[in-house]
């Protein structure tokens, strides 16, 4: 499970994030990201990492978020911040 002590700063304040154990494998983008209606994660400026740009408003973008923990490898996402 994701490690909210080392959450990216990239990610906006509230429940889901990434953490630094992201190895930006593109998987979470095919449930969450800019391929969806609602994107809801994107890369930082280098590329490195994805993270939350925008918090989940509604019960489908919920359901994208939770998508993209399940699928994460690496499991950096997560879905107990603050």
């Amino acid at each position: 499970m994701a490690d909210k002590s080392i959450r990216l700063a990239e990610n906006p304040a509230g429940k889901w994030y990434v953490d630094e154990t992201c190895t930006p494998c593109h998987v979470c983008l095919d449930e969450a990201g800019p391929k969806t209606a609602t994107p809801l994660m994107q890369y930082n400026a280098d590329e490195s990492k994805v993270y939350f740009f925008k918090q989940p408003e509604n019960p489908d973008e919920e359901a994208a978020a939770q998508r993209a923990l399940e699928i994460c490898p690496t499991q950096a996402v997560g879905s107990d911040g603050e």
